[in-house]
């Protein structure tokens, strides 16, 4: 199935998929995605593991609203925290998605160290957010663990409810550190290394047409003004 998909994206191309919305709706999909297609055999499994990862965080983020909103019910000094609760769904879960997921995507879909080397630094990053919003300080729009004590002190069913967000943050932490040595391991028998990266990262700068475009007025630029130097020289 994967070398017909194969053969029928090289002769068609390729069409958006994801995310998949009715073809009425006003906006189309932005990406492609197909784990069988992309993604190598021994591969699909991590990749997709790390795709609903991805999902339950997105819909940690989403009871999370919920949690400070009821949090601010009980409590109006917490209006702080449920927007920010509602920026942090607005904001994570389409910047986890393009800066972490899509890039390991790519970087098994085409093992490509770059893509390996942004994962890796992104979601170091992911996992310290992880951290905090289990932790829960006031005034950081998450029902952490210290938030869900101190609800839980105003209104029993409100902290309850905290509580329990607070262990989905603290699942996502933990689950998050377990897939990223088992990326780690996979990607050390992939062949990728640091001077790959330098290799890919170079070559990709240089094929972009700004970057061409750019050094090709620059040079034009240097050639024209050492033109008139030396007509200057030959006239002095």
């Amino acid at each position: 199935r994967r070398e017909r998909e194969m053969q029928n994206l090289s002769q068609h191309g390729r069409k958006n998929n994801w995310p998949p919305l009715p073809s009425n709706f006003p906006v189309g999909p932005c990406f492609y995605q197909d784990f069988s297609v992309d993604i190598p055999v021994e591969f699909q499994k991590t990749v997709k593991l790390m795709y609903y990862l991805w999902m339950f965080h997105a819909v940690t983020l989403f009871l999370n609203i919920f949690g400070c909103l009821a949090w601010f019910c009980v409590d109006s000094s917490r209006a702080v925290d449920f927007g920010l609760s509602i920026l942090w769904f607005l904001l994570f879960t389409p910047c986890s998605f393009v800066c972490w997921y899509r890039p390991l995507y790519g970087a098994f879909r085409s093992d490509s160290s770059f893509r390996f080397f942004v994962f890796f630094f992104v979601y170091i990053c992911q996992f310290a957010v992880h951290v905090l919003q289990a932790a829960g300080f006031h005034n950081w729009g998450n029902c952490g663990w210290i938030s869900s004590l101190t609800g839980l002190n105003k209104n029993i069913p409100v902290g309850i409810m905290m509580i329990i967000i607070a262990a989905l943050f603290t699942a996502s932490a933990v689950i998050s550190l377990v897939m990223f040595k088992k990326v780690h391991g996979l990607y050390r028998t992939t062949g990728a290394s640091f001077e790959k990266a330098q290799q890919e990262f170079a070559t990709g700068v240089m094929s972009n047409k700004t970057v061409q475009t750019a050094a090709a007025n620059a040079a034009s630029t240097a050639a024209t003004s050492a033109a008139q130097n030396a007509f200057k020289g030959n006239q002095m």
